[in-house]
């Protein structure tokens, strides 16, 4: 069997330094028997005599045996080793794979997704793997038992976070999440939090949330946290990172959003992504590209294929004309189902790049494979991946776009200017913040059903909403997710 890349398996080992915290706490007796459901190179299990390390890669397995010769190390699938074992533990610690939804697949995502599922977790096909091995984990505890866990981030925010912290909250007396700004691990984009959960059997009708700026190592988990109750989280959409925001700030946003003159972006606008060509070099030409093959302007539009191509405000025909003479490859090949092709573009079609084309699989499942579906002409183009803040440029020169950038459609009687000026209002820009996610390297990610969620004021409201707490919240946000302007 090929060996995994530590990429494809999530093992990046935690700091001898955060372990041995996460030990010192989890670990009360000799005798306890500690879990770690994902030993890698036995770093955790080499801290405590009475320990169990289960471990996927046998290269990892092997030094986890020579590391720790007196622990039990089990080489294999863990969720199919908590399957049918009998064994239960006092403790268990340690860093789960971080495996993301489309690595984590098959029979192991299958038999993860059904041992939670049993336990009353019910997670999509889009979680990533850490979460099923947290509650798999746990299942495996005595009654009073507990955890301590490095876990991604994404805990505060990723939407398959709410059903492991469900299932948390409904089977701990305590369930602490330990936010850590500073990076745990140096040599990856991903941040990571520290989960502590105790009294295995037990509910708890709160979360306790610390937000530190770095981590010293600890003997137990921070004594200074906020009571979060869970209908406060729920009403958050189930989402930690709003409350590293102070709660004079929190107030402000739910005040505005309990106003009868505020709405949502979904409300007034129909967010998404823009076109797939499948073959993105084939159908895109450049103005030389077009005069040599002869085709007509009416089988073209001009497109914006990338988000770093727009401008801060206004997309105009005069930045077009500009990628015309630079001959940039901004002319998109829109021919309709059905239609009638002449010569000239029917040769195009025949050539050998349109061959190769038409063998991608995208085009190979679509009929016509030449007719590009849902090419739209929005009002604004927003970026979905931003490093200060995201980007919402109205399309004044009635070009198109890849699903490179979102496509807004205005659907509720709002002028563009209007919606623009509130855009560049600190509470905005803190929404967007709020409702979107990091994503490493310090940017900014909003999907479409997050951006439909960015909360839009009364234009009359948005100079009171501005205020100086607001933004520092939203210098605070930043901060979190690394962003650092450029010098």
């Amino acid at each position: 069997m090929q060996a995994l890349s530590q990429k494809e398996s999530g093992a990046y080992y935690t700091p001898d330094h955060v372990a041995s915290s996460l030990l010192l706490w989890a670990i009360r007796s000799l005798d306890d028997r500690l879990l770690d459901p994902s030993c890698g190179d036995g770093r955790f299990i080499s801290s405590h005599r009475n320990s169990v390390g289960i471990e996927q890669d046998a290269t990892a397995a092997q030094a986890a045996i020579s590391r720790a010769p007196w622990a039990l190390v089990h080489e294999g699938d863990f969720f199919a080793w908590a399957a049918n074992t009998t064994e239960r533990f006092e403790c268990a610690a340690g860093n789960p794979p971080f495996i993301r939804y489309q690595t984590f697949k098959g029979d192991v995502r299958a038999l993860a997704l059904q041992l939670c599922a049993h336990q009353g977790a019910q997670f999509s096909g889009l979680a990533s793997s850490w979460a099923p091995f947290l509650v798999a984990t746990a299942s495996l505890l005595k009654r009073g038992g507990r955890m301590a866990f490095v876990v991604p981030a994404e805990i505060g925010h990723a939407p398959y976070a709410t059903p492991l912290l469900e299932y948390l909250v409904s089977h701990f007396k305590v369930v602490h999440v330990v936010a850590v700004r500073d990076k745990l691990f140096a040599d990856l984009s991903e941040d990571c939090w520290l989960l502590y959960t105790e009294g295995f059997g037990e509910s708890t009708n709160e979360i306790r949330f610390t937000a530190l700026d770095s981590f010293k190592p600890l003997r137990a988990p921070p004594r200074r946290f906020q009571r979060i109750a869970l209908d406060d989280w729920r009403s958050w959409g189930n989402r930690l990172r709003p409350f590293l925001m102070s709660r004079e700030v929190r107030q402000i946003y739910q005040g505005a959003l309990a106003e009868s003159t505020t709405r949502r972006f979904g409300d007034i606008a129909s967010i998404g992504i823009g076109y797939v060509t499948g073959a993105n070099d084939f159908f895109h030409l450049r103005p030389s590209e077009v005069r040599s093959w002869g085709i007509d302007d009416q089988w073209l539009h001009p497109t914006v294929r990338k988000g770093s191509a727009l401008p801060s405000k206004r997309l105009t025909q005069s930045m077009v004309d500009q990628w015309r003479r630079g001959d940039e490859q901004i002319l998109l090949l829109r021919i309709p189902k059905g239609a009638k092709l002449p010569s000239t573009v029917g040769r195009y079609l025949d050539s050998a790049a349109g061959h190769q084309a038409r063998e991608a699989y995208k085009c190979r499942v679509r009929d016509p494979w030449y007719s590009v579906p849902d090419v739209q002409v929005p009002d604004f183009f927003l970026s979905y991946m931003s490093g200060l803040e995201p980007s919402l440029v109205r399309n004044e020169a009635s070009c198109t776009c890849t699903n490179s950038v979102h496509s807004v459609r205005l659907k509720a009687k709002m002028s563009s200017s209007a919606l623009l000026k509130g855009w560049e209002s600190d509470f905005m820009r803190l929404s967007a913040e709020i409702e979107g996610h990091p994503l490493g390297g310090g940017m900014l990610k909003l999907e479409p059903r997050e951006a439909t969620r960015i909360v839009v004021p009364a234009t009359s409201e948005i100079g009171r909403l501005s205020s100086p707490a607001v933004s520092a919240a939203l210098s605070t946000m930043r901060e979190w997710r690394h962003y650092a302007p450029a010098q």
